[in-house]
């Protein structure tokens, strides 16, 4: 929600709590009629307050017709937040950023060296994918192969399961985590 429109609704629920509280002090005869005609009277009467109470209307004005007419996100501009809408002649499809994370995060899992994976994937109005991946290897590992072996993998897995072009995929390693002793020693002696 853009904030023209929070302060829009800020506003408008303001001024609908107000006359709403009056009218239920007025009906319940809580509040005497001719003591609110003296106020708006008053009000009307006096020059600045009267400004004041102008400036406020054609805001008012202003924001109900921005708010009426106009919708501040598109529908596709919400489809490309929450993912990718794919349509054919037998319906749609919205592929979600959720479920090409967990796609990620399950291809990276899948390889030995790979540990702690966090995946996070970016979307465009073309429909192409960018997708980023945090994650710790292991000692052992070779970064420059498994993060080759990790691009080429997650490119032909999306590609396949969803249609989408990757665009990119970038890979961080955020540390590299020393195996246990005695897998060290299984892999010296056997």
């Amino acid at each position: 929600m853009k904030i023209l429109d929070k302060i829009g609704l800020a506003l408008f629920s303001t001024l609908i709590l107000i006359i709403s509280i009056i009218m239920c002090l007025l009906i319940f005869n809580w509040l005497d009629i001719d003591f609110v005609h003296g106020i708006i009277v008053s009000v009307l009467e006096n020059q600045v307050s009267s400004n004041i109470l102008l400036g406020v209307s054609v805001v008012c004005i202003l924001l109900a017709i921005k708010c009426i007419f106009f919708d501040s996100t598109s529908k596709q501009e919400v489809e490309y937040k929450n993912g990718i809408l794919l349509e054919n002649a037998d319906g749609k499809l919205l592929i979600t950023k959720e479920t090409l994370e967990n796609l990620v995060s399950n291809i990276v899992k899948g390889f030995e060296g790979a540990e702690n994976v966090t995946s996070r994937v970016e979307l465009d109005k073309e429909n192409n994918v960018k997708v980023y991946v945090n994650l710790n290897v292991k000692e052992n590992a070779s970064i420059k192969e498994l993060s080759s072996n990790l691009q080429t993998k997650i490119k032909t897995t999306i590609k396949n399961t969803s249609d989408l072009d990757v665009k990119e995929v970038n890979i961080k390693v955020k540390d590299v985590e020393a195996t246990n002793n005695m897998e060290r020693d299984e892999t010296v002696n056997g």
